[in-house]
């Protein structure tokens, strides 16, 4: 299943870094940055975190909430955000039912090896609850400006 530019975002409630369950409908009315990251600790990951850290009071200025998702555990997401400050919630999807319902569950190939893996990847959600942008195969460097950019140029 892969979610289009336009449609509603698909619901869904998961164990968030807070210890509760949060839901997407939770945050009807502000803008949602849905991120997708494979792992907590590595090197992309950790500077895409630390770059929406950085970021995360513009973000706020414009009325967005940003959403990290990933298949690791509570725990992990905890030392994570203890290790960088992290302000955000990071949302645990440990059967990866969410990463497949946005289109980003993949086959992924690293070192001769084959795996099934989050494909890093970036929902805007409007405060409708429909997607407004999506950035798939997402590259480090200067993504989390350009969706700053977007949210500033298209929902606020």
């Amino acid at each position: 299943m892969t979610v289009k530019e336009m449609e509603m975002a698909p619901d869904f409630s998961l164990l968030a870094s807070n210890g509760k369950e949060v839901s997407l409908s939770d945050f009807k009315g502000k803008n949602v940055v849905l991120y997708f990251y494979p792992k907590d600790m590595t090197p992309g990951c950790t500077t895409q975190a630390c770059d929406f850290r950085d970021m995360h009071e513009d973000f706020a200025t414009l009325d967005a909430v940003i959403l990290g998702v990933s298949p690791d555990p509570l725990d992990k997401h905890e030392k994570f955000i203890e290790k960088h400050g992290l302000p955000f919630l990071l949302l645990v999807d440990d059967n990866h039912e969410v990463a497949e319902k946005y289109g980003v569950w993949k086959l992924k190939k690293n070192f001769g090896k084959e795996y099934m893996g989050i494909e890093r990847s970036t929902f805007i959600i409007d405060k409708e609850g429909r997607i407004a942008k999506e950035w798939r195969k997402v590259k480090v460097k200067g993504h989390v400006e350009e969706a700053l950019q977007y949210i500033k140029d298209h929902l606020s």
